[in-house]
């Protein structure tokens, strides 16, 4: 039994020591060659990538203002529509008897103003001879009483024929409406909780765009010190779900004035004109803003690598020739390059190629390259040839 143990301990002190020779593998033993780019400082736009939500321009949900039976439903779901133009008619028997018998009212009040204005007007005239003051004071009131039935009976006859006029639903907003949730002979009531069509206006179109409040700070923090140049007016563009790039700029709306306490976001509202309607509201899309422009490195991203600290580092060849490993701080990244503004200095040669043999210490002899728009190295030489 012992035996077997010691075996099994001799096999894993060999298997230990196998992997440590691995990992500590002999550098070459002479310089190998390795592409390089010179760190240039240089004007870099800052853009801001935010996942956003389309909000339609104008939504109403189309409730009836009167009760009845509906009778003809007058707009065809999806054509466009413009303010005022008819949606539904509710039958409108007995609306029409309502404004016939507030005519019939204010036909009465109006024969009998001239009745009791005569009557006041002949009592103050014999005030004191034959008309006592209370009975000249009991036909001022009725004067007054007759006017007033006069303007009631008016109000009730213009309120009788809005409500006439609500019997045609039309359109508050330009826009498209939705399949009715009602047909012909549905019996609807005033006010219902239930809408008869939605109406949506999207061109232009609202975008809502989600960007972390942390951002936010490192945005203002470099405008106050003088790091980060603002743009006078920002612009966005919008990559729909299918990866296309929606042609077409939106200007700032709002820039959000709260903080989601449940995901630390501020929403920032953009507008986009939408005359195809090709975004259409409650899509997700994802936003591009331009904030301004800062001086930075850029670095291509396949000379960098993060590590499990979440630090990009990359090689460049020092005075001696040797390679040496630096850390850099990052401010996201351009087309294929990582925005660099600190472990770099002016003129460094950064290595771009042949990393795999690369390590700290490691003899170099710098190869000059170019990194085209695809990513791809190209030696300086062969480039000017193909130019």
């Amino acid at each position: 039994m012992k035996a077997c143990v010691w075996k099994m301990m001799v096999a894993v002190l060999a298997l230990t020591g196998a992997v440590a020779m691995v990992n500590a593998q002999p550098l070459p033993s002479g310089p190998i060659e390795a592409g390089v780019v010179a760190a240039t400082l240089q004007e870099v736009p800052r853009i801001a990538t935010s996942p956003g939500r389309a909000v339609a321009f104008q939504e109403v949900e189309v409730r009836p203002r009167v009760g009845g039976v509906i009778e003809e439903v007058l707009y065809t779901p999806g054509q466009s529509l413009d303010v005022g133009d008819p949606l539904f008619r509710i039958d409108d028997s007995s609306y029409l008897a309502a404004v016939a018998a507030a005519q019939a009212n204010v036909a009465t009040a109006e024969a009998n103003l001239p009745v009791k204005r005569a009557a006041y007007d002949r009592a103050e005239q014999l005030s004191g001879r034959g008309y006592t003051e209370a009975e000249v004071e009991t036909a001022r009131a009725s004067l007054a009483e007759a006017k007033a039935t006069l303007e009631s009976a008016r109000a009730a006859l213009e309120y009788a024929r809005t409500e006439l006029s609500w019997t045609t639903l039309t359109s508050p907003i330009a826009g498209r409406a939705d399949v009715a949730t009602v047909s012909v002979g549905d019996l609807v009531t005033a006010g219902q909780t239930d809408a008869l069509t939605t109406i949506v206006r999207s061109d232009p179109i609202y975008v809502d765009m989600m960007e972390a409040s942390a951002r936010i700070l490192s945005v203002r923090k470099g405008i106050h010190e003088g790091t980060l140049k603002q743009n006078d007016v920002l612009h966005a563009t919008l990559a729909l779900e299918n990866g296309d790039v929606y042609r077409g700029t939106g200007e700032l709306v709002t820039p959000g004035n709260t903080v989601s306490t449940t995901t630390g976001t501020v929403t920032i509202r953009f507008k986009f004109d939408n005359p195809q309607h090709v975004i259409i509201p409650g899509m997700f899309v994802r936003g591009e803003v331009v904030l301004g422009t800062m001086e930075a490195y850029l670095v291509p991203q396949r000379a960098a690598a993060r590590g499990a600290s979440g630090k990009l580092t990359a090689y460049v060849v020092g005075d001696d020739g040797r390679a040496r490993q630096v850390t850099l701080e990052d401010e996201g990244s351009y087309r294929n390059a990582w925005i660099v503004r600190e472990g770099l200095n002016e003129g460094d040669r950064l290595i771009v190629d042949g990393l795999s043999s690369i390590r700290p210490g490691q003899a170099v002899t710098p190869v000059p390259v170019t990194i085209g728009d695809d990513g791809i190295a190209r030696d300086v030489a062969t480039s000017a040839v193909e130019d």
